[in-house]
């Protein structure tokens, strides 16, 4: 597939950069997550890589790396280019056999990584995969296992998404404010709803992807947050900085947007307003606190007040997996 000219131009930097601090280090560099699943926006998203090597990566090797990406970032402060160092070998078989490898996120790279991968980056890179250097991906005869996906994100639901919905079911604390800006919001509601798509399904979805899932999913009273989730996303302003959490506080203004609903016809997002209220409340802190917007009525007012009070209690009914 072809990929956008931003993530483009980082690659061929990244390459050009490891090459010169190790040349043949790199055998194989493949994109997954949002570039991979067509759901890149350039504002928001990280490019998400695996880089192939042909052995274990001595203390050289990863000096070598870490120089590469400390030059990279140089030149493209974003989008993050985020990912793990891998070997062929570690391909063939269930990530979790393969331990801690070397990795980045966000411009920081460390050799003990942050934990070994996971399935579903092997099932999105299997399924999804963009080969940037090396065979394609379905020449590479990746480890897939759909049963050990579904239980993979199971545990994820409860380890990671029970536990964060339970922190921001108190209103007034941290984690209670980030879930009233755009990015809290479509954090969540994406990353609940993909874990549910792909318990669902055994596929692996985007966030936009999760959403429109969602809507034939799910009743109806929960369509208006995930719709306002996926307008924010297709806007691409999302962003988890200390600006973005004030826009979406403060209500910046938003334009609406058009989104099919489940029924095929075209419905406005209830509860977006026009650019001249600037002095009222963004859509998603009017749905995190009930209130109704334009044209709603009381049975659907507050989804994601009362998704607050549900989503953390009812795993058979909402199960997802993070993003990309």
């Amino acid at each position: 597939m072809a990929v956008p000219g931003t993530v483009q131009g980082i690659v061929d930097s990244y390459l050009h950069l490891v090459d010169a601090e190790a040349s043949g280090l790199v055998e194989g560099l493949y994109l997954e997550g949002s570039v991979a699943l067509g759901d890149f926006r350039p504002r928001t998203s990280d490019i998400d890589f695996v880089a192939v090597a042909g052995g274990p990566l001595d203390e050289a090797a990863t000096a070598a790396l870490e120089r590469a990406h400390t030059r990279l970032s140089r030149q493209w402060p974003k989008p993050f280019f985020d990912g793990v160092y891998v070997t062929w070998d570690d391909l063939h078989r269930d990530p979790a056999a393969a331990g801690s490898r070397p990795g980045c996120h966000e411009h920081r790279f460390t050799a003990e990584g942050s934990g070994p991968p996971n399935p579903v980056t092997w099932h999105t890179l299997a399924w999804h995969g963009v080969a940037c250097r090396g065979p394609q991906p379905t020449d590479l005869d990746i480890w897939i296992d759909v049963e050990a996906l579904k239980s993979w994100c199971d545990r994820n639901l409860d380890q990671y998404w029970r536990r964060l919905l339970d922190r921001a079911s108190q209103s007034r604390s941290m984690w209670g404010l980030a879930t009233m800006t755009p990015y809290g919001a479509l954090w969540i509601v994406s990353g609940v709803c993909r874990i549910h798509y792909t318990l669902a399904t055994g596929g692996i979805t985007s966030k936009e992807g999760a959403c429109r899932h969602a809507l034939g999913a799910f009743p109806e009273p929960w369509h208006r947050i995930i719709n306002e989730c996926l307008r924010v996303r297709q806007q691409d302003r999302a962003c988890p900085t200390l600006s973005g959490a004030t826009a979406g506080l403060m209500g910046a203004p938003q334009q609406a947007v058009v989104v099919p609903d489940t029924a095929g016809s075209a419905a406005r997002c209830p509860g977006v307003r026009r650019s001249r209220d600037r002095e009222s409340p963004s859509p998603v802190l009017r749905a995190m606190r009930g209130e109704r917007g334009p044209g709603t009525s009381g049975a659907d007012a507050g989804p994601l007040a009362e998704s607050r009070r549900l989503w953390p209690r009812s795993p058979n009914q909402l199960r997802s997996i993070v993003a990309c």
